[in-house]
C-alpha cells in the first residue's frame, strides 16, 4: 500500500481542524541578511532558529506537499511569503505560487526581486527616511533597497507596495518617506502598519498604550488625506486604530480566526499564538491586517458616531 504523504507541522495554539482559513502567512526560512531591530520573527519566544545552510530547512518537496494539503483542508486561497528573507528560496516560491489564487511576498528589498507576473505582489520595507530607517534595518540598508527598487526594468510585472512599520522612534517623519517614495516609478502605493509589541516591551519603538500612540494614528490618517491613492490604508481601518475601540478591535481579533500562520521550525511548520508570534501584546497590537479586517465588519461600518466621535480633526 502506499503511503500518504504526510502534513509537516505542528498544528496547535488556536488552530482548528474544522474550520475555513481564507488566507496563510507561510514562513519559507529562517535565514535572513538583515538583523532588523524591531522584527517580530526572531523574538525570543518565537521558533526562529537559523541553520546553517538552506539545505537544513524543510526541503521543497515536502513544504509544497504540506501546503497542498492544508490549503485543501481548509480552503486557503491567499498566502502571505515571509522569512527570514523570502527571496533566499525564490525557486521554492516560484513553484509555491501556483498553488494558490493570490500571493504576496515580504522581503526586506535588498535581494533582487524576480519577476513572477501580475499575480504576486510584493512589499518591500522600508521604515523612514535613510538615517531613521538604517537605525533600525542596518547601515546602508535604505540606499540598497531604493536602487534595487529603482532597477527593476520597465517590463517588470509584480506590483510593488512598500510598508513601514509605525514606531515611536519614527512618527515624526513619515511624511519624508512618504515623498521619497512618490518620486520612484516603481512603487505603485505604500501602506503603514504599527509596531506589535511583545508582552512587556519598554523599549524604543512601543508606546506605553494606545492613547499615546494616537498622534502617530493621527499623523498617517493626515498622510492619507494628503495622498490618498498612494497610501493604502483606509480612513475607518485607521480610526479603529484609537482608543477605545482598539481594544475592542483587538478583543475580537479576526486575523486570529482568518490567517493560519505557519512559522516554520527546522523541518516541520508550527504554529504560533497569532501571526506575530508566542509573545505578541494584543492590547497594543498596531498589525494592519487585524484593523483591515475589523473595517469590514458591519457593526463598526455602521457605528459612525462612535468613530467620528473619537477621531482626530483632519
Amino acid at each position: 500500500m502506499q503511503e500518504l504523504p504526510t502534513i509537516r507541522a505542528e498544528l496547535v495554539g488556536h488552530y482548528r481542524e474544522d474550520v475555513r482559513y481564507p488566507a496563510a502567512m507561510v514562513n519559507v526560512t529562517n535565514r535572513c541578511n538583515l538583523e532588523c531591530e524591531h522584527c517580530f520573527i526572531f523574538r525570543p519566544a518565537n521558533p526562529n532558529e537559523a541553520p546553517l545552510s538552506l539545505g537544513d530547512e524543510m526541503d521543497d518537496e515536502a513544504m509544497l506537499e504540506t501546503l497542498a494539503r492544508l490549503r485543501d483542508r481548509h480552503g486557503i486561497v491567499q498566502v502571505v511569503w515571509m522569512g527570514g528573507e523570502p527571496l533566499l528560496r525564490a525557486g521554492l516560491l516560484a513553484r509555491g505560487i501556483e498553488l494558490f489564487d493570490d500571493n504576496t511576498i515580504t522581503t526586506n528589498g535588498t535581494v533582487p526581486l524576480v519577476d513572477f507576473g501580475p499575480r504576486v505582489l510584493y512589499v518591500a520595507s522600508l521604515d523612514g527616511p535613510q538615517d531613521i530607517n538604517d537605525a533600525i534595518r542596518g547601515e546602508g540598508v535604505y540606499r540598497r533597497v531604493m536602487d534595487n527598487l529603482g532597477q527593476l526594468p520597465e517590463s517588470f510585472a509584480s506590483p510593488v507596495q512598500v510598508q513601514c512599520v509605525v514606531t515611536r522612534r519614527n512618527q515624526q517623519r513619515l511624511e519624508e518617506l512618504v515623498e521619497a517614495l512618490l518620486q520612484s516609478d516603481r512603487v505603485g502605493w505604500m501602506t503603514f502598519t504599527f509596531y506589535v509589541p511583545k508582552r512587556g516591551d519598554a523599549g524604543p519603538d512601543a508606546w506605553p498604550d494606545n492613547s499615546q500612540r494616537g498622534e502617530a494614528v493621527g499623523e498617517v490618517m493626515r498622510l492619507k488625506e494628503k495622498h490618498p491613492e498612494f497610501i493604502r490604508n483606509t480612513r475607518r481601518s485607521l480610526e479603529l486604530m484609537l482608543p477605545p475601540l482598539a481594544g475592542h478591535v483587538t478583543a475580537g481579533c479576526l486575523a486570529r480566526d482568518q490567517v493560519l500562520p505557519l512559522y516554520l521550525e527546522g523541518d516541520h511548520f508550527t504554529t504560533p499564538f497569532c501571526c506575530y508570534g508566542n509573545d505578541a501584546d494584543c492590547l497594543r497590537c498596531g498589525a494592519w491586517i487585524v484593523f483591515q479586517l475589523a473595517s469590514g465588519l458591519p457593526r463598526y461600518a455602521e457605528d459612525s458616531a462612535l468613530l467620528e466621535r473619537f477621531s482626530p480633526p483632519g
